[in-house]
């Protein structure tokens, strides 16, 4: 007869659905850059600790580390869409704390590259037949 296993922790903390992955996707699709912050160029990582209740859902955030008022008021409005699955947890009925770093990095600006190709051209005359003459043609490579 075998014996049951038990499991490895006596209470189970709550998970993102899909994974620390889909965290950072969700993050990164919801994330909106304050137009302030954006203006002066700052970048940085908001550092917040949260909630979790028995339900899944965060219920309270305090800032521990911040950046800009914006980006702190940004961070907590993203920490409060986020929603977890919590397992049972023998009747345990409390609240789970977990802290998350939201990183605010610039958009990175996309170069435009313009290539322009100058080939010489023959003159045709009308009384001779000249053979053409291959010559080299330029490049000019313009990035802005």
């Amino acid at each position: 007869m075998k014996k049951e296993r038990k499991d490895k922790h006596f209470i189970k903390k709550p998970i993102y659905e899909g994974g620390p992955n889909a965290l950072k996707q969700f993050i990164s699709k919801n994330l909106s850059y304050p137009k302030e912050t954006l203006q002066a160029k700052i970048e940085g990582t908001v550092v917040i600790r949260y909630t979790i209740n028995i339900q899944g859902k965060v219920v309270d955030t305090k800032i521990i580390n911040g950046l800009t008022p914006e980006c702190n008021e940004e961070a907590d409005r993203l920490v409060r869409l986020l929603q977890f699955k919590v397992p049972k947890n023998r009747g345990f009925k409390g609240f789970f704390h977990k802290d998350l770093h939201i990183h605010f990095k610039l958009p990175k600006v996309a170069t435009s590259t313009i290539q322009y190709t100058l080939t010489p051209t023959a003159k045709k005359e009308t009384t001779e037949t000249v053979p053409e003459k291959k010559e080299n043609g330029y490049t000019i490579t313009v990035n802005w």
